[in-house]
Formats: C-alpha cells, sequence, structure tokens
C-alpha cells in the first residue's frame, strides 16, 4: 500500500516509516474511498468494500430500525429513543432489566449488537446517550445468574460477544456519551468507558470488581481504563477491586462532570442531554473525521498521529461536500445537492487558517 513510498529505506528507519505509513493508510481507508495520503504517504485508491464498513455516513437515507422507536414496550430489556424536535439527531440508549441490575444477558447484548448496527450506519444519527432506565443503577455487568447455568464450552463465547458489542459501542462513529446515575460495576463499567465521554453523579458507584470473582475484566477493562487513567492508577484499582463513588471516579480522570444527584434520579443523563445538545450545531464529517483522527492517533506515536491528522485535515478540504455539510449543519444538503462548492481560499493542511473559514480551525 503506501508503504511502497518508504521500501526502498534500508534498516530499521526503513522498518519504522513503512510502518507508519501503513498505519496512515488504514486510518485514511476508513474516511473515504478514492482519498489519498498527502505528500510523502501518497498511497494508492482505497477500496470502496473498506469504506463500506468504516466511518461513512450510510448513503440513501438512514438504515431500516428493525422495530425501535420511541414507542418501546416497557417489559423490552433495551430502550432506543430517537429524539425529535430541537434535540434531533440525539439517540438514547436505555438498558431496562431492573429484576436483573441490568446485568448483560444473552438478549440483552443481542439487542444492543441490533441497534450498535442500525445506528452506525444511520446518517441522521449525531450523538449517542447510553444510560439506564432504573434508578439507581446504570449497568452491574455480566448477568452471573444466567451464567451459572451456562454448559462450560458457553461461557467463553458470551463473554466474547459481550466483548464484541463493547467494542462495536467503541467504534461507533459519532460521539458517545454515557450517563452514570447509579451502580456501574465490572462489565458495566467497561461498557461506560467504551463511550467518548462520561458523566456521574456523585452518588453513583463504578468499580472493576472481577478480582474478588478469581478472574479479570474480559470486556476491555484492562485495556481502556489505564488508557482513561494511567497505568498505575488502573491497575492499583483492578488489583484491590475497589469501588469509587462519582466524586472519587472525577478526581482520578475517569469521568469528565460529575453532579449531585437530583429527585428524578437522572442528573447524569440531564448533563449528557446539555453535552449533546452542544453538539448538534457541529459539522457532522468533521465530527466523525475528529474521533477518528483522536481515535487512532492516541494509539501510535506523535509523528504518525500528526500525519494521520493532516491526511483527515487534507481531505475534509479537498472536498467540497463535506465543506457544504459544514457550513450549512446538515450533511443531507451536501449529500442531496449537484451543484459544485468552489473551494475555499486559503484552505491548506500545513499552516492555520483563519477563523471565518469553513473549518474553523
Amino acid at each position: 500500500m503506501a508503504a511502497a513510498a518508504v521500501v526502498a529505506v534500508p534498516g530499521t528507519l526503513g522498518t519504522l516509516q513503512a510502518g507508519r505509513a501503513r498505519l496512515v493508510a488504514a486510518c485514511c481507508a476508513r474516511l473515504r474511498p478514492g482519498w489519498r495520503l498527502p505528500g510523502s504517504l501518497m498511497g494508492p485508491r482505497v477500496a470502496p468494500a473498506i469504506w463500506a464498513r468504516g466511518w461513512a455516513p450510510a448513503v440513501g437515507g438512514s438504515a431500516p430500525r428493525r422495530g425501535y422507536s420511541s414507542e418501546v414496550k416497557t417489559e423490552d430489556e433495551l430502550r432506543v429513543r430517537y429524539l425529535e424536535e430541537e434535540n434531533r439527531g440525539i439517540v438514547v440508549l436505555g438498558i431496562n432489566r431492573a429484576y436483573a441490575k441490568n446485568s448483560f444477558s444473552k438478549n440483552l447484548i443481542k439487542m444492543l449488537s441490533k441497534a450498535v448496527d442500525a445506528l452506525k450506519s444511520d446518517k441522521k444519527v449525531r450523538t449517542i446517550i447510553v444510560r439506564s432506565e432504573v434508578p439507581g443503577i446504570f449497568c452491574a455487568g455480566a448477568d452471573l445468574k444466567e451464567r451459572v447455568k451456562m454448559n462450560p464450552s458457553e461461557v467463553g463465547p458470551f463473554v466474547s460477544k459481550i466483548r464484541a458489542v463493547i467494542n462495536e459501542i467503541a467504534n461507533l462513529p459519532v460521539p458517545t456519551i454515557a450517563a452514570i446515575d447509579g451502580l456501574a460495576l465490572g462489565g458495566g463499567l467497561e461498557l461506560a468507558l467504551a463511550c467518548d465521554i462520561r458523566v456521574a453523579a456523585s452518588s453513583a458507584k463504578m468499580g472493576l470488581v472481577e478480582t474478588k470473582l478469581a478472574i479479570i475484566p474480559g470486556g476491555g477493562g484492562t485495556q481502556r481504563l489505564p488508557r482513561a487513567i494511567g497505568m498505575s492508577l488502573a491497575k492499583e484499582l483492578i488489583f484491590s477491586a475497589r469501588v469509587l463513588d462519582g466524586q472519587e471516579a472525577k478526581a482520578v480522570g475517569l469521568i469528565s462532570h460529575v453532579l449531585e444527584q437530583n429527585q428524578e434520579g437522572d442528573a447524569a443523563y440531564r448533563k449528557a442531554l446539555d453535552l449533546a445538545r452542544e453538539f448538534l450545531p457541529q459539522g457532522p464529517v468533521a465530527m466523525r473525521v475528529a474521533k477518528l483522527a483522536i481515535n487512532q492517533g492516541m494509539e501510535v506515536d506523535l509523528v504518525t498521529g500528526l500525519a494521520i491528522e493532516e491526511a483527515c485535515y487534507a481531505q475534509m478540504n479537498s472536498e467540497g461536500s463535506v465543506r457544504a455539510g459544514r457550513l450549512t449543519g446538515r450533511i443531507e444538503d451536501a449529500e442531496d445537492s449537484p451543484r459544485h462548492v468552489p473551494p475555499v481560499v486559503g484552505a491548506s493542511p500545513r499552516g492555520p487558517r483563519p477563523r471565518s473559514t469553513s473549518l474553523g480551525t
């Protein structure tokens, strides 16, 4: 792929450059078919099939919602609500297993997987909030009562499905917010860690407590917690199975905002909704590409991360349709309009731009 540009460089330096080029190419492969890398990292066109599986908005309208709507039955274990009016574009995933403390069952995992599959290809979705419909509980992790009834051969695949669904949530192309208004233990905290932003009530309780059961976190906790709060402190919390309240979680950087709980028991959800409203006016494609650049860049060295940012920035500037969507705040305008949008004066991936330009950088 793009490594062809540096394959002639001998020794360790050449190997590192080739690896860096491949990483940047992989990042751009998730942006759009045909997008190329800038400068010396120029590579071949990206196959449309790769783009279709990546971060693109859906083409030709929203994906089928497969029975999910704002009018759901109270017995449903997962409520998916598409908010309307001034909150249009915000989707709320509400876990609703009161009798089992919102723990992950086979059915809940199946419902989450279907919901996420529909959301990731729905171009009208701008922000997703993950919350609980049960007062005092966010998610208590895996349903241990259900697990006891499983054959030993079923346990591994079940944990793998939980891990896969949490990874799917982490890979959603739009911003995600976890509203923690209650208990978030084990897999429940791992679910929250998969979200971009976490807010919690001061009365909430959070912890990866698996070592108490003589196991380890299996839904990404050993990887995402150190990335969120640092390796040493993450080890301390996992080794001790310690549970933190909202204030303690805020102090260590596990959550972004902590609030006193209200009488309705939804203080964190209300804060998450306020944050989601702040995101709505921003350019939809810019939001997706920004999330991609941040996520990919945090997994590599700084030089490679800057190359990833440059590639993302350059493609945002070179696509008139993207620019039109940014200016209107509605990507549908750009996709549906056949007219050509001229380049913005002063657009350059190599330097700062005036505040009046379309990307606002």
